[in-house]
């Protein structure tokens, strides 16, 4: 009995799968190379959702009356390039994509103050599933992460004067491409504070 050797591909057929094979690895060659794009960002929507949770977190924390906080304005922050490309750029932060940050700061807080503002902060962001990140074993401080947007939250405390301290909020928005024609030093909305 005389075995069939298995026939080749037909013209169309291999070139089919050649051009099929070729595409992927151009696709795989641009991804190792530029890496997974960042998501597209609306600056003025984060803003919005970066006060949102400083001024919640605030008031979660249940300050003395009169413990107006310091606000800073919102700022950006670097991101870098993805992938391999990486490695040629690491000294150049990206011009077009941003991290935007949020910090707001009262002087004069009881570590006591601190404490249970943090446990109140805690307590909300862990039953919506944001996960703890840093923890400060001595003075009252820690850090969370939402899990799906990469958003960060730091509550902080630190003793300057005795008893009180500092009680601090900062809010942080993970990495986003900017929209074109966006210059985060012309257009950095201004936060408000708490009503009190």
């Amino acid at each position: 009995m005389r075995l069939r050797t298995p026939s080749r591909p037909s013209r169309p057929v291999r070139r089919a799968l050649l051009g099929t094979t070729a595409t992927a690895l151009a696709l795989l060659g641009a991804v190792l190379w530029f890496g997974f794009p960042y998501p597209a960002v609306d600056p003025d929507a984060v803003a919005a959702r970066l006060e949102a949770e400083v001024r919640r977190t605030y008031d979660e924390a249940g300050l003395p009356p009169g413990s107006a906080p310091e606000r800073g304005p919102i700022g950006t922050s670097s991101c870098y390039y993805r992938g391999l490309r990486y490695l040629a750029h690491f000294d150049r932060p990206r011009p077009d994509v941003s991290g935007f940050t949020l910090s707001w700061r009262t002087e004069g807080v009881s570590e006591a103050a601190a404490r249970t503002g943090l446990e109140r902060t805690r307590a909300r962001l862990t039953a919506a599933g944001w996960k703890s990140g840093w923890e400060d074993g001595h003075d009252p401080g820690a850090q969370f992460e939402h899990p799906d947007s990469g958003d960060k939250v730091t509550v902080d405390w630190y003793g300057t004067s005795g008893a009180t301290g500092t009680y601090e909020v900062s809010v942080y928005a993970a990495c986003g491409k900017l929209p074109d024609g966006f210059d985060p030093d012309d257009r950095a909305p201004a936060a408000s504070p708490p009503a009190l």
